[in-house]
């Protein structure tokens, strides 16, 4: 196996319903996460990238949160028709899919 190219990393992070942070799962991660295995296998991408479930990486009101590297990309509310413009525009073109960027200023002064 060639060293990947890309990291994609997807928040599952599950919390209760009633949590005040709420969480990335309950707002579809992991038909985000399985909507990137899938269309990895489409685009034939199996070998070039990894695709990984985190845990809670902070922006969790921004979810479902994904963050491509080496980039450094951050993308806010992806939903699984989001993942192959992703794949395409991002990964194969490389060019970060501009309505999907978490906003810096999500991180403070």
């Amino acid at each position: 196996m060639p060293k990947p190219t890309h990291h994609i990393l997807v928040c599952t992070q599950t919390r209760p319903p009633d949590h005040p942070r709420g969480s990335c799962s309950g707002n579809g991660s992991k038909e985000v996460f399985m909507r990137f295995m899938m269309e990895m296998a489409r685009l034939n991408l199996v070998f070039k990238l990894i695709v990984t479930e985190s845990s809670c990486m902070g922006p969790c009101a921004f979810g479902p949160t994904v963050v491509v590297y080496p980039d450094g990309v951050w993308y806010q509310k992806v939903t699984p028709s989001d993942v192959a413009e992703i794949l395409e525009q991002h990964i194969i073109k490389g060019q970060p899919v501009k309505r999907l960027l978490l906003p810096d200023a999500v991180w403070g002064p």
